[in-house]
């Protein structure tokens, strides 16, 4: 259930329509991700096609996965009688919170033809149920 509030009069506010559209031109822009799970690990694949590697920062505070980084491209060509320049540059986060079985310590990230791809291992499952030894006393 999503809630509004409505602006005090009869008539509506004329601001109504564009009130959540910054989060969704942001949530447009986002690097597009791919999460999966197999008995071994989560696998995180996100595509960053022309994000350099030194600027990503990939961290991990209490249990969530934070990937920031920033795009800087810029492209320039010259003809004799035309000039073509293209500029894209822009800063992106994206979070995961990541499940209780995930071990943290042996997250590995690698990035390869514009794809970052971060596996979080999975914990071995404890035993469903542990015999307690009793003493006599």
């Amino acid at each position: 259930m999503v809630e509004t509030s409505q602006a005090p009069g009869f008539w509506p506010s004329l601001y109504e329509p564009f009130r959540a559209m910054g989060s969704r031109l942001a949530h447009w822009l986002l690097p597009a991700s791919e999460a999966s799970s197999d008995a071994a690990a989560y696998r995180i694949a996100m595509e960053l096609p022309g994000v350099a590697e030194e600027d990503i920062h990939l961290s991990i505070d209490e249990g969530l996965l934070t990937l920031k980084g920033e795009k800087k491209v810029a492209r320039e060509e010259k003809g004799e009688t035309w000039y073509f320049s293209e500029r894209q540059f822009g800063a992106f986060a994206r979070s995961f919170r990541l499940p209780t079985d995930a071990d943290a310590a042996g997250i590995r990230a690698v990035l390869r033809d514009g794809v970052l791809t971060v596996t979080v291992p999975k914990k071995p499952a404890a035993p469903a149920t542990t015999r307690v030894p009793i003493a006599r006393g």
